[in-house]
């Protein structure tokens, strides 16, 4: 009896669901191969790895980086104009450090204590030439970029970069090796520099970029971040509701944070494109100075002349370029003569504005989903961004928690912003609502957000 109850109440759902049929989800289009080609960028050699989602960027000669990523025509990286087309071997940087800009990995912990701390200069891991190779193509991309070794900190790097046809999701595994004869410890990080120049004034910068992580619970630091470098009041930095927020301004610091689920979202407040880099938090690991995520700010800072006077560095885009950079770190490995260890980080390219408040396996929450009740119908609202291309399905449950149904909501795509507004047929014994994407392969991705039906206050 109880199945023939459910298959009438699904027959009923879908009855009531084909009178909306000017809203109904359309098929998703069949996915196009990724690809791989030679091209130039900047005025280097370069590799494009690309689908019709995502374009992403590579110049194996300087230091293995990941120099654009670009979604739907949106480029995310800051790319250093001062270098364009200007390769400095490490002989040539004579310890200097040389920003390309773009995403790469390198070592923590940083400074010049011991062998154990990484000066920051250009060497072999992080300006070397890299080797490429393509590992697959088609269905799904996969390139390598294998570093020489480093024989200031005796690690070798290698990177396999991954995209799949059909989304515009990023799949990064970095692999750390001990190239010496003998232990060493040593924690990696992934280092990503987001343009933060203002396109609508060449020399201006963007006052409405933000970068937010959520903080940990149990976070080890007093106001749940940790400045490091900089003010120690910079106004850039709060913690609302459980989240840091950074709101960039043209201002020098760094700050560390313990963020237990370690995901990053950088958000351009101007056109709401947004990327989110997810890690692996491991509980109870060993992270460098307890942060699983650091965000630095580059700008003029405070200094001390020969007469020990403070002065402030000069501004400007030539001397002190826009951008800042997201840090997700792994934890400290021992790594005896020989062994590797792997880093696994995933990047989602979507959209959504400062208004963000929550990240999901499926998407990004800037408006949490509310139900309510209209007679036979439920009336749903939310704002959203998805990582994948679908269809938003409400998943129905009655009061004891039993699924009654499940009604197509819409279809969506990473590329668009989606203010939810939109009816559902639900009998009278739901009581909460879920909302999830479904891939177009059929694949449930999560959940987007949950709520109760609740009915106005007239009606009751």
């Amino acid at each position: 009896m109880k199945a023939l109850y459910c298959a009438g109440i699904l027959m009923s759902i879908g009855i009531l669901a084909s009178g909306l049929s000017a809203q109904e989800p359309q098929a998703a289009a069949a996915s196009q191969p990724c690809t791989i080609r030679a091209t130039t960028f900047d005025g280097f050699p370069a590799q494009e790895m690309s689908n019709q989602w995502v374009r992403l960027d590579f110049v194996p000669q300087l230091g293995g980086r990941l120099m654009q990523v670009t979604f739907d025509g949106h480029a995310y990286l800051f790319v250093n104009p001062k270098y364009a087309g200007k390769y400095i071997s490490p002989e040539q940087a004579a310890g200097r450090w040389i920003n390309y800009g773009g995403d790469k990995i390198w070592p923590l912990p940083e400074g010049n204590d011991d062998e154990q701390h990484w000066t920051g200069a250009s060497t072999p891991l992080d300006d070397g030439v890299y080797a490429f190779s393509v590992l697959s193509q088609g269905d799904r991309c996969t390139v390598r970029l294998d570093g020489p070794p480093d024989p200031p900190t005796g690690l070798q790097y290698s990177r396999e970069i991954s995209i799949g046809s059909d989304s515009p999701e990023i799949d990064f595994h970095a692999i750390t090796k001990n190239s010496t004869g003998h232990s060493i410890d040593w924690s990696v990080q992934s280092v990503s520099q987001y343009d933060l120049s203002d396109a609508n004034a060449p020399d201006g910068w963007n006052h409405n970029f933000w970068a937010l992580t959520q903080v940990a619970s149990d976070s080890p630091y007093l106001l749940g971040y940790h400045v490091r470098d900089g003010l120690a009041n910079d106004p850039s930095y709060a913690v609302d509701d459980g989240m840091f927020r950074l709101h960039w301004r043209y201002i020098e610091g760094e700050v560390w944070v313990d963020s237990g689920p370690q995901w990053v979202a950088l958000v351009n407040g101007v056109n709401n494109y947004t990327m989110v880099e997810k890690g692996t938090h491991i509980r109870n690991a060993e992270y460098p100075g307890k942060a699983t995520v650091i965000f630095y700010k580059n700008g003029p800072t405070v200094e001390f002349n020969a007469q020990e006077m403070p002065f402030v560095t000069p501004p400007g885009r030539e001397k002190t370029p826009y951008y800042m950079e997201a840090e997700l770190n792994s934890p400290m490995a021992q790594l005896e003569a020989g062994q590797t260890y792997t880093m696994d980080t995933r990047w989602f390219p979507c959209r959504m504005g400062p208004e963000l408040k929550e990240v999901t396996d499926s998407g990004v929450i800037g408006t949490a989903l509310t139900a309510v009740r209209n007679g036979t119908e439920v009336n749903l609202s939310g704002h959203f961004g998805v990582f994948f291309p679908g269809t938003l399905e409400a998943y129905l449950y009655d009061r004891g928690g039993t699924e009654r149904g499940r009604v197509p909501v819409q279809t969506v795509s990473p590329k668009e912003l989606i203010d939810l507004h939109h009816a559902i047929p639900a009998p009278a014994n739901i009581a909460r609502i879920t909302i999830h994407l479904i891939d177009s392969h059929q694949a449930d991705r999560g959940a987007l957000g949950e709520a109760l039906v609740s009915t106005p206050a007239g009606e009751r």
